[in-house]
């Protein structure tokens, strides 16, 4: 687990250590074992270092090939690596060291661009081709590890973080405003765009080759995207639960592999739960980390938001040594300049909670598991499919989802919102930016199924992606590498194939109350049921406390709603009551005041909103 950065000159200038110096220290939090750069003729890499494989200086980056024609710099982990070593080896390579990195870069000295798809894990990598005189760029399917890029003044620039871009002196700050409406739209980018003007986020599942020599920007390729479907073949229940319990044990076995000490995150749901139950089979004492709040204020729909005691439980029954901290209203407003600085551009729902944990962990283990992917590969949020799986068609479908992802301004109170900037963001589309992320086999939708394997792809390639960057950078904030078993590819690749039947409980009933517009009791119903993750629940079961498996879902959240109307109230009306605050060169400052009155006097809860204001604003701040 590392940082990358890196420039090219496309003007004839040559590279020094100079030109990286400053954009690779910035990003020091990423890798603080070692900080390394080199440069040829107008290429510049650096790298910074969180040794977890082969913590000698066989591992240190860049790396370069035994004849000196190819250089690597690589962020991540691939998890069946020694598999692919000993592939190579059959065909001649030879190793110095036991790390993945020089797996990845004899790989692609074998095969070229056709390795990638081999790798399982998380990764971003860029590899120097001086005879070609190309630079070739990856990331993993899902975008577990981040990368940016962006062209300034004939310098190509990209990194790990959007900050060490920043760094180069070609590159001056101006603030993206359809950026800014993007992010208001949905809480979260569903595009490449930033915040920064210029700089983009390298897609999920791409590849790209940049020529360093000519004008020609970077050329991208996807090699791998989301599809949910039907099974071609009939599946029967007992064989899928076998099948998804194997893929399950043998992906957290995977991600096991570590030269230091690994610990996993424990709330009291299924995902975590069933990570640590596999992982302390294997780990004597594993260390489990637990986030709680203060809840003196909570409402009563509040209170289960505190999973302490049930992760003691777990603890107990797994035999973990368990660590929890307890999070207050001051602590999440001492955090927020800092998670501005560290997240970059602000994506889905409240980070505070990660950033803890994080924290927590980190003073305890170098690598920490999650549970992130669980909810997106089996169907964990059902109160937003069915209002998809009775879909009339395309047009349907898309309306009824559009509608539900604006979560914070929707598309016709956008004007007055955005009234400072509108004239330079009106002909910008959140629609179109909407429906650009689905594929074409949106086209062929009908049924239920058919319309929940297409929420499933959207999430995917948004939320979760959205959730997976906040996750990289508020775990290496703290110098910590978190690792996804959940997206181990075998274990997706089947998940994407599990006929919908499995995962929700009746869609039929659903889609027959939705027809008769009797919406009340479709909530009924998902209480009653407990929808969502059924055949991974069954799956489970065995491996942990008998109630887990029917346990409601439950996200990681603070009591914000009562934090944001008495608590915290005073330093949110300091922030967003001040007329001079920068956010309002951009938004309206009285529709603002509305919100916060409306929500003040609880007449709307507008946590959501407010919380993406107060980090837009510290994020402004941060560039002043």
């Amino acid at each position: 687990m590392c940082g990358i950065t890196g420039v090219v000159y496309r003007d004839g200038r040559r590279a020094s250590a100079s030109s990286i110096e400053k954009m690779t220290s910035i990003i020091k939090h990423r890798g603080p074992d070692l900080q390394d750069t080199y440069s040829y003729e107008n290429v510049s890499f650096g790298h910074v270092r969180l040794s977890i494989l082969d913590l000698s200086e066989l591992g240190a980056q860049p790396m370069h090939s035994d004849d000196g024609r190819y250089v690597l710099i690589y962020n991540g982990e691939v998890y069946n690596f020694k598999d692919i070593r000993a592939e190579l080896i059959e065909k001649g390579h030879r190793f110095k060291s036991t790390s993945d990195t020089e797996v990845i870069l004899k790989a692609f000295i074998e095969w070229g661009e056709a390795c990638v798809p081999r790798f399982n894990g998380m990764f971003a990598f860029s590899v120097l081709d001086k005879a070609n005189k190309t630079l070739f760029f990856a990331r993993d399917r899902y975008g577990i590890k981040p990368l940016y890029y962006g062209q300034f003044n004939q310098s190509f620039l990209f990194g790990s973080e959007i900050k060490a871009i920043e760094q180069h002196p070609d590159y001056q700050f101006e603030i993206n405003k359809t950026g800014l409406k993007e992010y208001f739209s949905f809480q979260n980018f569903l595009s490449e765009n930033t915040l920064n003007m210029g700089v983009k986020m390298f897609p999920a599942g791409h590849t790209a080759t940049l020529n360093l020599e000519g004008s020609q920007g970077l050329v991208l390729k996807q090699y791998w995207d989301y599809d949910f479907q039907e099974p071609g073949e009939a599946m029967t229940r007992e064989d899928c639960r076998e099948e998804l319990d194997r893929l399950f044990q043998q992906a957290v076995k995977r991600q096991l592999v570590s030269d230091v000490e690994l610990g996993s995150y424990l709330s009291g749901g299924m995902d975590s739960g069933s990570i640590t139950a596999i992982s302390a089979s294997h780990i004597d004492n594993m260390h489990t980390f637990t986030c709680g709040f203060d809840m003196g204020s909570a409402s009563e729909n509040e209170q289960g938001f505190d999973e302490r005691s049930k992760a003691r439980s777990f603890s107990e029954y797994f035999g973990t040594r368990h660590h929890e901290k307890i999070i207050s209203h001051s602590d999440m407003e001492r955090s927020i300049d800092k998670i501005a600085w560290h997240l970059e551009e602000p994506r889905v729902g409240q980070s505070y909670p990660n950033y803890y944990a994080a924290e927590l962990a980190r003073s305890n283990v170098k690598v920490v598991l999650s549970g992130a992917g669980g909810d997106e590969l089996f169907a964990g949020y059902p109160w937003r499919y069915y209002r998809a799986v009775g879909s009339l068609g395309k047009e349907d479908y898309q309306n009824r989802y559009y509608d539900y992802w604006q979560r914070l301004v929707g598309e016709t109170n956008q004007q007055k919102f955005f009234s400072p900037i509108w004239k330079d963001i009106a002909s910008f589309s959140t629609r179109d930016v909407f429906e650009n992320v689905y594929s074409d086999s949106l086209n062929s939708a009908k049924t239920p199924a058919d319309f929940l394997n297409q929420s499933l792809y959207f999430e995917a390639k948004t939320f979760m992606h959205g959730l997976l960057v906040l996750e990289d950078k508020l775990s290496m904030a703290h110098s910590l590498e978190s690792r996804v078993p959940i997206l181990d590819n075998d274990l997706v690749d089947f998940a994407m194939r599990i006929p919908a039947e499995y995962k929700l409980a009746s869609m039929q009933e659903v889609v027959r109350l939705s027809k008769q517009g009797k919406d009340k009791e479709i909530e009924a119903y998902y209480r009653r049921s407990k929808d969502g993750k059924m055949i991974f629940r069954e799956a489970m079961s065995e491996h942990l406390p008998k109630e887990t498996a029917n346990r409601e879902k439950q996200g990681f959240s603070g009591p914000d709603a009562s934090w944001f109307t008495n608590e915290s109230a005073e330093f949110i009306k300091d922030v967003l009551r001040n007329k001079n605050a920068m956010i309002y060169n951009f938004i309206d400052y009285q529709t603002i005041k509305l919100t916060l009155d409306e929500h003040f006097s609880n007449k709307v809860n507008s946590r959501l909103l407010i919380w993406s204001l107060l980090n837009v604003e510290a994020w402004l701040a941060s560039h002043s």
